[in-house]
């Protein structure tokens, strides 16, 4: 495509990637060969996570972000779940806290120890189960502490209210399978795109959709919120078979405000969207470069910045929270790139080129924190609030003081045979059906071998019983 040569002075017209040392990547890692469309990748300021190939049930890897360089074979893992992990989030206020969702329908919450794992973790704090089908997408609230959103190919979206560990809301509008969703900034409207071409806006706790376009020449595949400009942007592909961005006002998607052809590969894209410096970047699914923008609220809406190249193409991408970023390089995004081929994770920082040493108050203004803003409780009711805004001016040195509380159920349980009734919920998966019938096979043999023996006792004893009868007249 042709870009527009139009001159525009910005800041960020010279922001360029620089990838790191070697010694700094993170090499050796199974990275899953999955194709579903997803990152398999989350980082926080403490661990990096990723999605790994794993045989039998799916496990995902987490490291300390500091210990870089080859992995050993034998790290251990997150293996609790019975089906391919398909997408795993950090909580936004717990660092610790991570959730994951998978082929076997289930929504777990784990609880990294400090320093990372040092065996394999197979309990999760909070198993949670409500899809009939395999859960695609998982999604933390922006500014409540304790509200996690999944889809499932069941076509729903669940709320869970992580203070109960029970789903307290379903969304069930969707006619096919949800392919994204994006939150406004406080968390108040829900943007999804669906695999039925359209694109919804909707309230999360009453379900309603407020807004909804149908895309004929955009087909939609993801979808993001552009912070406080009451925007939404979508990456899709047109009639013709060409990646496509399109912009749209959030409160009339009878018609998008405008549409930009990108190229004519194949590769989904994924958009990032950085509300602090109003720059998208856009990143293909095999591609090896990254393209970024700037937008603005008036004509032309979508500025051309720059384009980083790599001839390494990437599965997916991490992204770094803001105040895990090296402030004194002026380091604006942070991605880290999935290289399937090698089993490398590159981290590729985003650079705004300053002569000066000192704190860049112009490309850092406040920017959100690690603190919630709401409880779980209080965000049902129906309360609305911003972020609450953090400084990255003497860097981030602040310890979280919450503590992330799991709720404590009352375990009932009816044992008979040792084999707990309630425990043995109904098989999700293929294997998991195999082992429950094979273990109810032992069962029927224990059972039909104990009746065999009570059977040869109960003649025995009619024997003898016999016996004592014909004595006893004798005697007499």
């Amino acid at each position: 495509m042709s870009w527009r040569p139009t001159y525009r002075s910005s800041k960020f017209r010279n922001v360029y990637g620089k990838v790191a040392n070697r010694e700094h990547c993170y090499d050796g890692i199974p990275i899953t060969k999955n194709v579903h469309d997803n990152h398999f990748c989350a980082v926080n300021s403490k661990f990096l996570a990723v999605v790994t190939e794993s045989a039998g049930g799916g496990s995902f890897i987490v490291i300390p972000v500091s210990q870089s360089g080859r992995l050993d074979s034998h790290y251990p893992k997150v293996c609790g779940h019975q089906g391919n992990v398909l997408d795993i989030k950090w909580n936004p206020f717990f660092e610790n806290i991570i959730a994951s969702c998978s082929e076997d329908t289930s929504v777990r919450v784990w609880e990294i120890p400090e320093g990372g794992l040092r065996r394999n973790m197979t309990e999760a704090v909070l198993e949670l189960y409500g899809h009939s089908r395999r859960v695609g997408l998982i999604e933390w609230h922006p500014t409540s502490s304790g509200i996690l959103f999944s889809a499932g190919y069941d076509y729903k979206i669940l709320i869970w209210n992580l203070e109960i560990g029970e789903p307290v809301k379903m969304i069930d509008c969707h006619t096919d399978v949800i392919l994204s969703m994006s939150f406004n900034t406080d968390g108040s409207l829900l943007a999804t795109s669906c695999k039925d071409k359209k694109l919804r806006v909707i309230e999360p706790r009453s379900g309603a959709v407020l807004q909804q376009a149908s895309c004929k020449n955009h087909r939609v595949n993801r979808v993001v919120f552009l912070g406080n400009m009451k925007r939404l942007l979508t990456t899709g592909v047109s009639r013709w078979n060409t990646r496509q961005i399109a912009l749209w006002d959030q409160e009339d998607l009878s018609m998008s405000i405008v549409e930009e052809d990108i190229d004519g590969l194949s590769g989904l894209l994924f958009p990032f969207y950085d509300a602090d410096t109003h720059m998208l970047y856009l990143a293909g699914k095999g591609d090896g470069n990254i393209r970024y923008f700037e937008i603005t609220t008036e004509k032309p809406y979508l500025q051309y910045l720059m384009e980083f190249r790599s001839p390494a193409p990437q599965k997916g991408l991490g992204v770094m929270p803001k105040h895990g970023l090296d402030v004194g390089a002026c380091e604006v995004f942070r991605f880290y790139k999935l290289v399937t081929l090698k089993g490398l994770i590159e981290p590729i920082s985003m650079i705004v080129p300053r002569r000066s040493d000192t704190y860049q108050e112009d490309i850092y203004p406040m920017t959100a924190g690690t603190e919630p803003a709401l409880s779980a409780s209080e965000w049902l009711s129906g309360i609305n609030r911003d972020p609450v805004l953090m400084s990255l001016k003497d860097g981030y040195h602040r310890p979280n003081q919450l503590v992330f509380k799991a709720p404590v159920k009352e375990k009932k349980s009816v044992v008979v045979n040792g084999i707990d009734l309630l425990e043995n919920v109904p098989p999700r998966t293929e294997n998991e059906l195999l082992r429950m019938f094979f273990r109810q096979q032992d069962e029927l043999r224990r059972l039909k071998e104990e009746l065999t023996t009570k059977d040869v006792r109960i003649r025995q004893l009619e024997l003898e019983l016999n016996n004592l009868k014909n004595v006893s007249p004798n005697n007499v």
